[in-house]
């Protein structure tokens, strides 16, 4: 039986409704990925765009209903479902290359560390007291949590984050991979990165669980999922993966051993009550990277490229919940305020810890700048927080703002503040290859 009568069967809109939503989404996307890179911009940052504008934001404002004939609310399941394994696979990527072995380096821990912490614990501090001074002008039928625990440690995590992807990118674009200003920036973005998780895992569990013994439960089945993938689940790749065994360089083998280990870690975080991003990113972080990359390394690559394929459905999805027209005055505040501490908190914390490390004024204003770059990762984060309930659709959109312009201000901002001389600036291009994979994320 074709697929569009078993869709109508089930109550389910046409095929072809889905197909086009998915083409009109593709179509957007590309466009506004390419004007991106035109202005020196990550492509992401266009195809982020693009799926604000796909929502209420502009379609709802043009005559004919273009916002309900380009994506009919009976298609926002299918799509929400395709956002869902985008991410998935997204977070597989970051985990995949996140390396702390630049971490190692004894000249620069003190300065990574320094930088990383201050550049975390002071946007968590003003992003949980901003929480508690807007909380009375949330709308609360939209939240699924009682007083301001839940949003306060939540805006405190969300701006925290610094997005790791879009930043070697940018590092890339302008010479500075190999700039000691350019292997602290990655360094101290890779901590921060694992710190900002980790917190939010917290306020996932405080929020979702209803007293001390759902935490500590909670906690536990999170550390034995934890113990199972690095004592068993770990070996047990290097194992399968090892060069003497006969079925070792099989692509097709380890495409699937990593696609169902993948979905089965991010299904195991989301049953114990965790977001399914956890276990994606902890399944990506614990694979034997060097034995992968010896035998297939296009295997990664198809995964990443698969998620970048769907990303601009998630963004869609996110826009969705983006209505700027719907801000207000208090909205339009509540935006400003965000701005300001996500950009204040980010700068003084690197920048200041930067100069006490003995850096120059330039590199600690250029490491400040770098740290405020959010990017997808933002979005990620802000989607988790979306569902849980602990913040509106309202300060959703003003957290999606901040994202966007503190990610669109970094590499104007890093020309200005650390020009470097035009021989030493490349091409997007010219990525050397351990970059390439990173280019597009964000």
């Amino acid at each position: 039986m074709p697929s569009s009568l078993l869709l109508a069967e089930s109550g389910a809109p046409p095929a072809g409704r889905i197909l086009l939503a998915l083409a009109v989404i593709l179509a957007v996307a590309s466009v506004l990925a390419r004007l991106a890179k035109r202005a020196r911009q990550p492509a992401v940052m266009g195809e982020i765009i693009g799926g604000i504008l796909l929502g209420p934001s502009l379609l709802s404002l043009l005559p004919g209903h273009l916002d309900r004939a380009l994506i009919p609310a009976g298609t926002v399941p299918y799509l929400q479902a395709l956002a869902q394994l985008a991410l998935v696979l997204f977070m597989f990527g970051v985990g995949y290359q996140f390396d702390a072995a630049h971490l190692r380096s004894p000249t620069a821990q003190r300065q990574v560390a320094a930088v990383s912490l201050s550049s975390v614990a002071l946007p968590f501090a003003l992003g949980a007291g901003l929480a508690v001074l807007i909380h009375p002008w949330l709308r609360q039928s939209e939240l699924k949590t009682g007083g301001t625990l839940g949003p306060a440690l939540f805006l405190g995590a969300a701006m925290s984050i610094t997005a790791l992807p879009v930043l070697a990118r940018i590092l890339n674009e302008r010479g500075l991979e190999k700039h000691p200003l350019g292997s602290i920036a990655l360094a101290c973005a890779a901590v921060q990165d694992f710190l900002a998780w980790c917190m939010l895992a917290v306020v996932v569990v405080v929020v979702r669980a209803s007293g001390p013994w759902p935490v500590a439960r909670m906690a536990l089945w999170s550390a034995l999922l934890l113990a199972v993938l690095l004592l068993l689940v770990r070996p047990g790749l290097a194992w399968l993966l090892d060069p003497g065994r006969r079925w070792a360089g099989s692509a097709a083998l380890i495409h699937g051993v990593l696609v169902v280990g993948m979905l089965l870690a991010a299904a195991a975080t989301d049953a114990i009550g965790l977001h399914a991003v956890f276990g994606a990113f902890a399944f990506g972080a614990i694979v034997p990277r060097r034995r992968i990359d010896a035998a297939a390394p296009q295997v990664p690559e198809r995964i990443e490229q698969t998620s970048l394929l769907l990303l601009p459905v998630f963004f869609t999805v996110a826009g969705l919940s983006v209505n700027l027209t719907g801000l207000g005055g208090r909205g339009l505040l509540m935006a400003g305020a965000v701005l300001v501490v996500a950009c204040a908190g980010k700068f003084a914390g690197a920048a200041g810890a930067a100069r006490l490390t003995r850096a120059t004024g330039r590199e600690a204003a250029a490491l400040g700048v770098l740290m405020n770059a959010r990017g997808l990762t933002e979005l990620v984060i802000l989607n988790v927080g979306l569902g849980l309930g602990v913040i509106d659709t309202r300060l959703f959109t003003a957290m999606v703002i901040m994202a966007v312009v503190t990610t669109l201000m970094t590499g104007p901002l890093l020309d200005r503040v650390h020009p470097l001389p035009s021989e030493t600036k490349k091409p997007a291009e010219a990525t050397s290859r351990p970059h390439a994979r990173a280019t597009e994320f964000g």
